[in-house]
């Protein structure tokens, strides 16, 4: 902040460049004090844009405050100019920690070490969740087990709390304590279940409370973006109120924007490039240049997509002799070395070169830019209640299927993407996505 900041006012002639800048340095770290923006929980949720822009806004208020106060004088746009290259170095610095902090946390470090609290199969169920992804700041290394059942996620189990509550509040308290310190647990996760009462928790929460550890309570539903979330209270009960998914209004108005301009300028800008993929797909095989197959979009309408024809022509009717070779566990038909596929097919689809031609299809508003993968009629059909969200949007030309290992993923590690997306989607994170596609697309991985 500072470096920037007093490179710009020495630059357009402001008086006490440096002092100023050191001014401003210190007013940036309060406003993220107050914010939390440096707790070790401001991570979980990425480096998100609009959280920095909107602290950015409250400096450039406070500084043109702070020189009326002082009586600085200069023209509006001063202060405007002036943190304008500070914004941009923020925002490059907080994604360059971010990616730190997630390297680190791959291989273990820059964790909490979280102690677990309830029945069998929620701690089951949290150690699962905490255990598939490693883009969290947690690690569970104990549990304390209400009741007898079995637990099956091999996390040590270093306690168990009766099913009816006791009558003596110190009972559970001290076998809480006790585990979590026996752990070096740095907070508790509390799974609320069926005997785990409202009065319960509190009691529990003044233990863990007077020995100084943080308590998190779980409230069993997943994959909700944080900022989907608020909480309130109401005759002494804490809420959570979760916003719906955006289906409408000014967040999907700007997405089609965006769809419809980001089409038709890379449609222009690749124009070239499509003629030299058509030429090389003309003379690698014969058969036509662009392959039209139906797809199921959004609120399960079926639409013709395109794309550039990798394989031989009769490859359709191949498809059900190579059903029992199938390598994809759910719905999708996928080979890993499809016989069907050409030779200059097979460089297209490593760098998903083929699927340029379904630009036209985001243009004419059948699919986005980013969205889920766009499912065939039959693979539809097999789908469950579960499943068909994924129809709620758009399907999109990349995703997070594409851009998290696409082909060598799992079908309910799709679904769950796609589910991810479906409920939590924003402008901000389709820019991210499309970033990430770039990298995915040079890197190649999973893409068969």
């Amino acid at each position: 902040m500072a470096l920037p900041t007093s490179a710009t006012l020495s630059a357009i002639g402001e008086p006490h460049p440096l002092r100023q800048a050191m001014v401003i340095s210190v007013v940036w770290l309060l406003v993220g004090l107050a914010d939390r923006r440096y707790a070790q929980s401001a991570w979980d949720e990425g480096a998100p844009v609009g959280p920095i822009v909107r602290d950015w806004l409250l400096l450039l208020g406070s500084l043109a405050v702070l020189r009326t106060v002082s009586g600085l004088e200069g023209a509006p746009g001063v202060p405007l100019a002036a943190l304008g290259p500070s914004l941009v170095a923020t925002l490059v610095c907080r994604k360059a920690v971010h990616r730190s902090v997630l390297a680190a946390r791959r291989d273990a470090w820059a964790l909490r070490r979280v102690f677990v609290i309830g029945e069998a199969g929620a701690v089951d169920a949290v150690v699962g969740q905490l255990a598939e992804r490693t883009d969290h700041g947690y690690v569970a290394v104990g549990a304390c087990v209400v009741g007898e059942g079995e637990v099956l996620s091999g996390v040590r189990v270093c306690g168990r709390l009766r099913v009816q509550e006791p009558a003596d509040f110190e009972e559970d308290a001290s076998s809480v304590r006790e585990a979590a310190e026996a752990l070096g647990a740095d907070l508790v996760f509390v799974a609320p279940g069926r005997h785990m009462s409202g009065g319960r928790l509190r009691r529990l929460s003044w233990a863990l409370h007077d020995e100084g550890r943080p308590l998190m309570v779980l409230p069993g539903i997943i994959e909700v973006a944080r900022r989907r979330i608020r909480l309130t209270s109401a005759a002494g009960l804490t809420l959570l109120h979760i916003s719906p998914p955006t289906r409408h209004g000014l967040p999907t108005l700007l997405k089609d924007a965006t769809d419809r301009l980001g089409a038709f300028l890379l449609l222009v800008v690749l124009a070239p490039l499509f003629a030299l993929l058509a030429l090389a797909v003309r003379l690698g095989s014969p058969g036509p240049v662009i392959y039209r197959q139906t797809r199921v979009g959004r609120y399960n309408t079926h639409f013709p997509l395109w794309k550039f024809r990798t394989m031989v022509v009769d490859a359709d009717r191949m498809k059900g002799d190579l059903a029992a070779a199938n390598e994809n566990d759910g719905h999708m038909f996928k080979l890993r070395r499809d016989p069907r596929v050409t030779p200059v097919g097979r460089f297209l689809r490593r760098y998903s070169l083929d699927e340029l031609p379904q630009l036209v299809n985001v243009l004419l508003g059948h699919m986005s830019l980013v969205g889920p993968r766009p499912p065939l009629p039959e693979e539809v059909a097999r789908y469950d209640q579960v499943e068909m969200r994924r129809l709620s949007v758009k399907p999109g030309l990349t995703g997070l299927w594409q851009v998290s290992g696409r082909s060598d993923l799992t079908w309910p590690e799709t679904v769950s993407l796609d589910l991810r997306y479906v409920d939590n989607w924003s402008w901000s994170w389709d820019m991210a996505v499309m970033a990430r596609t770039v990298r995915a697309v040079l890197d190649g991985r999973g893409a068969y």
